[in-house]
């Protein structure tokens, strides 16, 4: 039998090894150089000024929701249809979290719901760009004319953009403060568990580092509650070397969603994902739609594909939130995706029998 080919595949080379023996024969295992220049590589390469790594992608989100001044008493505004951390990282503030509706067609916030759910309490509102695609710039604009944060969800768009104000503008750099994540399945991992945080504004700039770090400035004397939410040198020296890749591996996911969906839109029980204009997609999953879930799973599994229903239950409805005021509430949008949307295979390190293979079992389906 072929061996069955998985939803990710992280990359593991020699340079990413060397890179990670010589930072732990440094002796320079935390705060050292090796998480100053990912930080400075990040920011440089999302075009923001300020950046720093972190422990995880739900650590960012915790980092930029404090950073932002928000907590008990106050709402923000996030999708249902995303990771639960999402949703969870503003309860862990003490602030409310207040479910949207997404998109048909990109899955991404509705911004015409988002104005409905906009109150005096509303403090911010988190953009997830799904799967790797980037959200509508009118969600930009909207927080910009009601003096909302725009909080980053870049977790899975490691180099997607979008055009905005005429200029292609990447993830890292589309909200007030972003949040990216470096869990073995995305587009660029460090290893093991990690995240960065990136803004362009001078005022958050300034105590981005510090979040992550007791909340202490340069005389180690605590200014803010903090944490410890730092990052070993050892990811980020790996993050290093995997961040000059990345541009690569886009151009590999890009290229495999192109034979997927080129395929899958001639299909008649299938459906694939659309691709929002005047952006990029980073790819960090494909998923496409079927009614026919159980059949479809059972025929990728006969043909040794990895393949699974992505965020079947949508966050308001989790256990964590049975007492919130919108437990009961309906999304019709996000109930159909929750209820159809499929993962497979899309990731940089398809080769290219695996690639066929894909491509024949969704023809035969």
């Amino acid at each position: 039998m072929p061996e069955r080919i998985p939803l990710a595949r992280p990359s593991w080379t020699d340079e990413m090894r060397m890179a990670a023996i010589d930072t732990l024969d440094s002796g320079r295992w935390v705060k050292g150089p090796q998480g100053r220049a990912f930080s400075q590589e990040f920011a440089e390469y999302c075009g923001v000024e300020f950046a720093s790594p972190c422990n995880s992608g739900s650590g960012a989100l915790i980092a930029a929701l404090r950073l932002l001044g928000i907590g008990p008493g106050d709402e923000v505004i996030v999708p249902s249809l995303t990771f639960i951390a999402t949703a969870t990282s503003v309860s862990m503030t003490g602030a409310t979290p207040i479910f949207a509706e997404v998109e048909p067609d990109y899955w991404c916030l509705d911004v015409e719901d988002v104005k409905q759910c906009i109150t005096p309490k509303t403090k911010g509102v988190i953009g997830v760009h799904l799967f790797g695609q980037c959200y509508g710039t009118e969600l930009i604009d909207l927080c910009k004319e009601h003096n909302l944060a725009l909080i980053e969800d870049a977790a899975q768009a490691h180099g997607a953009s979008i055009v905005y104000n005429g200029s292609l503008t990447m993830a890292g750099a589309l909200g007030t403060i972003s949040c990216f994540s470096f869990f073995p399945s995305k587009n660029v991992a460090v290893g093991g568990e990690g995240g960065m945080i990136t803004t362009a504004d001078s005022e958050v700039g300034i105590r981005i580092k510090s979040i992550v770090d007791h909340g202490r400035d340069g005389s180690l004397q605590s200014q803010e509650v903090g944490t410890n939410m730092r990052m070993s040198e050892v990811f980020a020296a790996i993050g290093r070397v995997q961040l000059k890749h990345l541009d690569d591996w886009l151009a590999r996911r890009r290229s495999n969603a192109a034979m997927l969906s080129e395929t899958v839109d001639s299909h008649p029980k299938l459906h694939a994902p659309q691709v929002r204009p005047d952006s990029r997609h980073a790819w960090h999953q494909y998923c496409l739609q079927t009614e026919n879930v159980e059949a479809f799973l059972q025929h990728m599994a006969t043909n040794d594909i990895d393949a699974r229903r992505i965020y079947p239950v949508p966050c308001h409805q989790h256990p964590v939130y049975k007492d919130h005021q919108q437990a009961n509430d309906e999304f019709p949008v996000t109930s159909q995706l929750s209820e159809q949307l499929i993962s497979i295979p899309v990731h940089h390190g398809l080769t290219n029998v695996e690639l066929e293979r894909i491509v024949n079992a969704l023809r035969s389906y």
